[in-house]
């Protein structure tokens, strides 16, 4: 049985000033997106300059926090929002949902592709392989803050958070970050090596991402204001994590029955 190491939150600080570990998380996972969008830039058939990739990621990153924060808001405390509208504007307080900011990244690359009247279904093969990464960087920065803890256990890897209670538990943060960052990363990257039909790379990410969530869900406890959404098993991850298992299947039926044929702008 092993012991949560008790981690400082707080990564630097310097007088009144506190640099948090989950924050320096967030720059990593960017600062990575943007280096793996530069190399991906020099090695594949699309054509970015460093000024459109740091558009792009600027775009993708204000979808992502806009869209997290939204999405924990009205998909895991609702009921904290209708007593309290003005919680949604407090971020310091904490809340962030990953199919939240999916869904903000989606609408923002939209919006950048508008604007820049470039192929939108490419561009979101572009980013696909970026995002693992990040989510690898988020999971770590979750398992530091000591949150999103698994369900007790009695697996000889088990945890104790002693800020939880006593005892053992999946560290599920570490099981996320292993699927959802290295696993996933490494086979959309390697995927994307070599000209796949436009959307398959998206369609790939999405599925795989789903599936991975939905089933480490099993050894996550649920969310605390929500329990159990349906069967005494099904929790709000699953739930969110279906329709990307879903889309991300429909991709790629698209994808190779259209022969990359598909485009959207």
């Amino acid at each position: 049985m092993l012991t949560y190491p008790n981690i400082d939150p707080v990564a630097i600080a310097i007088g009144p000033l506190e640099i948090h570990w989950y924050g320096l998380m967030y720059i990593l996972a960017f600062g990575g997106a943007w280096a793996l969008a530069t190399y991906r830039a020099k090695h594949g058939p699309q054509q970015w300059n460093a000024e459109q990739i740091s558009d792009l990621v600027f775009y993708g990153a204000m979808g992502a926090v806009i869209g997290g924060r939204f999405g924990a808001v009205f998909f895991y405390n609702f009921d904290r929002f209708a007593a309290d509208p003005l919680w949604l504007l407090r971020v310091w307080e904490g809340g962030m949902s990953f199919h939240g900011g999916f869904l903000g990244v989606m609408v923002a690359l939209w919006w950048y592709c508008r604007r820049t009247n470039r192929d939108y279904l490419s561009t979101l093969d572009f980013i696909a392989p970026l995002a693992p990464f990040g989510l690898g960087a988020g999971r770590l920065g979750n398992f530091i803050g000591g949150e999103l803890w698994g369900r007790p256990t009695d697996v000889a890897w088990g945890m104790v958070f002693p800020h939880v209670d006593q005892q053992a538990r999946h560290p599920s943060q570490l099981y996320e970050f292993a699927l959802e960052g290295v696993v996933l990363f490494t086979v959309v990257w390697l995927f994307s090596a070599k000209p796949r039909p436009r959307l398959a790379v998206s369609g790939l990410f999405a599925v795989g991402y789903g599936s991975f969530r939905f089933f480490i869900e099993f050894f996550r406890q649920p969310d605390e204001q929500l329990g159990f959404i349906a069967f005494e098993w099904l929790t709000m991850g699953q739930l969110l994590s279906l329709p990307m298992i879903i889309a991300g299947a429909t991709f790629l039926l698209l994808a190779y029955r259209n022969d990359g044929k598909l485009s959207l702008r």
